[in-house]
């Protein structure tokens, strides 16, 4: 087994290798001086099980061209069979037709994924699960809940805990967590008037007097949670924490986290942190490196990846 890591989060990828008590594969991933990007692989991997750690964050297509071209040339190296482990699955946001005569571009990467060489795929917390079915090879998604559900349960012991849904949509996952932490349900009934802007305008849910968790997968403008935890606030909440999985935290995303009444908000290390987020004051990571090594080594021995999910 090999471990390949590309550019856009190395200490996740190293943090997997020494978890699995490997080094990671020598390789040159770099530019040219008209940023094309240009992958060698300086070890043989011929025959070889090789894990290419890339997720597909911000700058979203110059990761996911180091993705594709390192699979290539893995692939033209005569690996045995070639993973793509993506943490942060980018364009997972545009699985369907929202629109006339718009993509659905998640489809999109799935081929080229497929395309550039990958047998296999592992990720995690697919903003939408249907995402597996776009691949015609198999695809991991694990999740962050049995994490999260670790976390909550030792910083909020005591707590009168509340699982609460920013939306509609996020209602199956929220419900999950609910389930592992023995606590009731709450939803947020949200508007989104246009694309990065949302409006709550009810709070389904007797919330007053609980420490409210709000789970999501992607914290991108931080609008949604933010507007989700003032409206929490003024309904009677005692505190508002968030756990979300992928922090991509675009634009003034920290600094209206930073603003907002959320008290902490839980993210993971699929996304390497800005500084940024390093410093905010309630903004923590939390890493998901085991769990990948775990799924890792348990797809090089062909054994159960499915306990992971529990």
């Amino acid at each position: 087994m090999k471990i390949v890591a590309c550019n856009s989060n190395r200490p996740l990828a190293e943090a997997v290798a020494a978890a699995l008590g490997l080094p990671l594969t020598s390789a040159s991933i770099r530019r040219f001086a008209d940023m094309e990007v240009f992958v060698e692989i300086n070890e043989n991997v011929r025959g070889e099980d090789v894990f290419v750690v890339q997720s597909t964050s911000y700058p979203a297509n110059d990761n996911l061209m180091e993705l594709l071209i390192t699979l290539d040339a893995l692939r033209r190296a005569s690996a045995r069979r070639v993973t793509a482990v993506i943490p942060y699955f980018g364009y997972a946001r545009q699985d369907r037709k929202s629109g006339s005569r718009t993509p659905i571009s998640a489809k999109l990467v799935a081929n080229l994924i497929t395309a550039a060489g990958a047998h296999r795929v592992l990720t995690m917390d697919l903003h939408a699960a249907q995402i597996q079915g776009f691949f015609d090879i198999p695809v991991d998604n694990l999740f962050a809940a049995p994490l999260f559900t670790r976390d909550i349960q030792e910083r909020y012991r005591g707590r009168e805990l509340m699982v609460v849904s920013p939306d509609v949509g996020g209602v199956v996952r929220a419900r999950a967590l609910a389930a592992r932490l023995h606590t009731d349900l709450a939803i947020i009934d949200k508007r989104r008037p246009r694309a990065g802007v949302s409006e709550v305008m009810n709070v389904i849910g007797e919330v007053e007097g609980r420490h409210c968790i709000l789970i999501d997968d992607i914290v991108d403008s931080g609008g949604t949670l933010c507007n989700a935890a003032e409206a929490l606030i003024k309904n009677g909440a005692n505190g508002v924490s968030v756990y979300v999985t992928h922090g991509v935290f675009s634009g003034g995303a920290v600094a209206r986290v930073g603003a907002s009444p959320i008290e902490n908000m839980t993210v993971t290390d699929s996304i390497l942190a800005t500084e940024a987020v390093r410093i905010s004051s309630n903004i923590r990571q939390i890493t998901i490196a085991p769990l990948m090594a775990e799924a890792v080594r348990r797809i090089s021995d062909e054994s159960s990846v499915s306990s992971l999910f529990n």
